[in-house]
């Protein structure tokens, strides 16, 4: 078990301390046990490392909003620990770390499994309105709904018990660290990249994912050269915990034939030879196996050219646009832009996002604070409307607002501010009630 400081993680190792290191990630909402059905036969020949996200598993607080932040976290760990290479077994948002440690440090991974895993998983808005919920009523109703989405319907009846450790281990993480994870998967998006993945990787998951199903699977497979994939019958989202004895097997099968070792003892080099293409692992039903293609690497992109004088701002103000607003927000206006209203779209974006809303002075926060002032005062109430679920993705609560809005009543009116809450309350009402 470890003390943890702010930048790293929670960890605990099993197994002989002379065994070469397996790490093994969980997924959001979950902690180090749901690797526990693994643990025994793994270290028989590795030494197991397990870690929790920030805030999950009794960890300490210390959100971490990037798949990148949190990598940096995990190699922080390693390092105080001496440990320099190691195979990665990942669960989704710990897929998507074993996919940032593959692309960026190369060098430390020796082997790679993703577990319903993806390049991008689901939009930025579907995880950013999650946060608003857990911010608005707790982490009740996400965790109530967990099993739906990590179990098939037949394993969270017959194993109630484990379907009530599931909504326990969601309704024990920090909310605010669980808002953090949101965020990191929310802007993660590794798809152009995916060709860049060198070492040699099984994509594993569920028949039955509804969340990161075998349609992303076969995304990954298809971009990574030489990767492998194993779909494993009846289940759904956390595998490793409803069909523990076949990922076990597949973990065991590809850690032990696909290690790539870090230096050629004939030459000295790093040795970055491509796995052999195999056969689809057995756990694939044969009538329905899959064929894994064999992704082609793109061509060194073009030298950008230097840039000369100030950079144009629109492709910040489109990326804060998008944060701010939502993509279907954002889509939608750009949709309806034509040969009249076009250039104005590009001046919003431009200099409303791009300049304004960029500036490093204040945070979003208080921006949204100020701008639904003064929407109340000049009565914008379309406006104040996407504006209002704005402030919620920025952070604010639907009490913070209320506040903004009495206060508004003061020095705006109070026919004006009436106006605003009945517009706001239908907002808040909309984006902040749970999906059953």
């Amino acid at each position: 078990m470890s003390e943890t400081p702010s930048n790293t993680l929670q960890y605990r190792f099993d197994g002989p301390e002379e065994a070469p290191v397996l790490i093994l990630g969980p997924s959001m909402g979950t902690t180090w046990h749901m690797w526990d059905r693994q643990v025994p036969e793994l270290t028989k020949q590795w030494r197991v490392f397990r870690f929790d996200l920030p805030g999950h598993g009794g960890a300490p607080a210390y959100p971490a909003g990037s798949v990148s932040e949190l990598t940096a976290r995990l190699l922080t760990t390693l390092d105080g620990l001496g440990v320099q290479r190691f195979g990665y077994a990942g669960c989704a948002l710990g897929g998507a770390i074993g996919v940032e440690l593959a692309l960026r440090h190369p060098e430390r991974l020796a082997s790679l499994v993703l577990i319903a895993a993806s390049p991008r998983f689901g939009t930025a808005d579907e995880f950013r309105q999650r946060g608003v919920i857990v911010r608005t009523n707790g982490l009740d109703p996400i965790a109530r709904t967990a099993p739906d989405r990590w179990f098939t319907t037949g394993f969270a009846a017959a194993q109630p018990a484990i379907t009530d450790w599931a909504v326990q281990m969601v309704r024990t993480t920090d909310p605010g660290c669980y808002i953090a994870a949101c965020e990191a998967l929310a802007t993660f998006d590794v798809r152009p990249e995916l060709g860049r993945v060198g070492v040699p990787t099984l994509v594993l998951v569920g028949s039955e994912d509804q969340v990161t199903g075998p349609a992303e699977a076969r995304t990954l497979v298809a971009g990574i050269p030489d990767a492998r994939l194993a779909v494993v019958p009846g289940a759904s989202h956390l595998v490793p915990v409803e069909q523990p004895a076949a990922v076990t097997d597949l973990l065991v099968t590809h850690f032990s034939t696909a290690w790539q070792p870090l230096v050629d003892p004939g030459t000295g080099q790093i040795a970055i030879a491509a796995a052999p293409v195999k056969p689809v692992l057995a756990a694939v039903p044969p009538q329905t196996a899959p064929t894994a293609p064999i992704a082609e690497i793109a061509p060194p992109a073009a030298q950008p050219q230097a840039v000369v004088g100030r950079p144009d701002p629109y492709d910040a103000g489109i990326k804060v646009r998008r944060e701010v607003l939502g993509d279907a927000h954002v889509d939608q206006a750009l949709a309806r832009a034509d040969e009249f209203s076009g250039e104005f779209q590009e001046f919003v974006t431009r200099y409303a996002w791009g300049e304004i809303w960029d500036r490093p002075g204040l945070d979003r926060r208080t921006r949204s604070c100020i701008t639904l002032t003064a929407l109340v005062a000049g009565g914008h109430l379309d406006e104040l409307a996407f504006h209002t679920r704005a402030a919620l993705r920025n952070g604010l609560t639907p009490a913070e607002i209320k506040e903004v809005l009495l206060h508004a009543a003061v020095y705006c009116g109070v026919p004006a501010a009436n106006s605003a809450f009945k517009v706001a309350q239908e907002v808040i009402r909309a984006e902040t009630t749970p999906q059953e």
